[in-house]
């Protein structure tokens, strides 16, 4: 952890101060409805890895992701709407970037590609771009595609859990992978939620 504080703070301070000069990914409509999860992250990328908690809640107008220590910690607090994305960092530092993929490429050295992981974290495509390679379970529910240069591939929770949301998300672009393990779904929050209600002990849990 202390290696990723370290690269918010260099990274994003030596290449986000000139915001100016990002240039905005090719613009993907922000998935409809809400929801909140919980769960973990692992990325490799450059010959180097990440790991942490994750929360997300997402609105129709806003997303709001944190990075967390096993204990809950902040490591990193990043919002996407429509004026553009920050991330503040565990030291307070905020950096600005014109949206959440431009911020963590050039800040965290790897993309989230969070306006279309909106619509494909609920086992839907997004509406950016022709999908292929769609496969699905007998349920009819997406089990994996490409789209946009991203191969993804889902795995569902039982019906009768979390409504049969994807439980795991596996992405690959060729430059990185990226692993998102969902260990809870709430889709009818009401009102702000605080991130302390969500302390997540990764030393608890396993992997599925």
């Amino acid at each position: 952890m202390t290696c990723f504080k370290s690269c918010v703070a260099l990274a994003a301070g030596a290449v986000l101060t000139a915001c100016a000069a990002l240039v905005p990914a090719p613009e993907v409509p922000r998935a409809a409805g809400r929801f909140d999860l919980i769960g973990r992250v692992a990325v490799t990328y450059d010959g180097r890895a990440f790991s942490s908690g994750v929360r997300w809640q997402h609105t129709a107008e806003r997303d709001e992701i944190w990075l967390l220590t096993p204990t809950g910690q902040t490591l990193a607090y990043i919002v996407g709407d429509a004026r553009g994305a920050t991330l503040t960092g565990a030291d307070r530092q905020q950096y600005r970037a014109g949206d959440v993929e431009s911020l963590t490429r050039r800040a965290l050295g790897w993309e989230l590609p969070l306006a279309r992981l909106g619509y494909w974290v609920r086992g839907g495509i997004a509406p950016s771009g022709t999908a292929r390679d769609v496969e699905r379970d007998e349920r009819a529910r997406i089990t994996a595609l490409w789209q946009d240069g991203w191969r993804i591939a889902l795995v569902h929770y039982p019906p009768a859990e979390h409504g049969g949301l994807p439980r795991r998300l596996e992405l690959a672009n060729g430059v990185q992978e990226i692993r998102l393990v969902i260990d809870g779904w709430r889709e009818d929050f009401v009102g702000p939620l605080r991130q302390n209600a969500y302390l997540l002990s990764q030393n608890e849990r396993n992997d599925p």
